[in-house]
C-alpha cells in the first residue's frame, strides 16, 4: 500500500518499543510484542479503506481479534502521550495527519 499505511506502522512500531522499554524495561520488544507489531501491519495492509482510513479506533469495521485489540489499546494509551517526549517530531506528523 501507499504513504499512510507506511506511516502507521512506522507510528505503531515505534509506540510499541517506547511501551517496551520504558513501561516493561526491556531493551527491545519481546516476542509478543513483535507478534502485535506484525499483526497490527497485517491489519494495515488489509484495510479495506486503504490510504483512505481513518484512525482505527473510529472504524465502523473492527478487524482485531478482541485480544489484540485490547492489547494495542493498552500500549497507544500508555505510549500516545509518552510519544510528545521521547519521539515528539513523530508524535506532531501523527497529530498532524489526523
Amino acid at each position: 500500500m501507499g504513504n499512510k499505511i507506511e506511516k502507521d506502522k512506522d507510528t505503531i512500531q515505534q509506540m510499541v518499543t517506547l511501551y517496551c522499554r520504558h513501561k516493561l524495561n526491556m531493551p527491545k520488544p519481546d516476542e509478543q510484542y513483535q507478534k502485535l507489531i506484525s499483526y497490527c501491519c497485517l491489519r494495515l495492509d488489509k484495510c479495506k479503506w486503504g490510504e483512505n482510513k481513518m484512525a482505527c479506533k473510529n472504524c465502523p469495521v473492527h478487524c482485531y481479534k478482541p485480544e489484540m485489540r485490547e492489547q494495542i489499546r493498552r500500549v497507544m494509551r500508555w505510549a500516545g502521550p509518552r510519544m510528545l517526549f521521547y519521539k515528539p517530531i513523530a508524535a506532531i506528523k501523527h497529530l498532524l495527519g489526523k
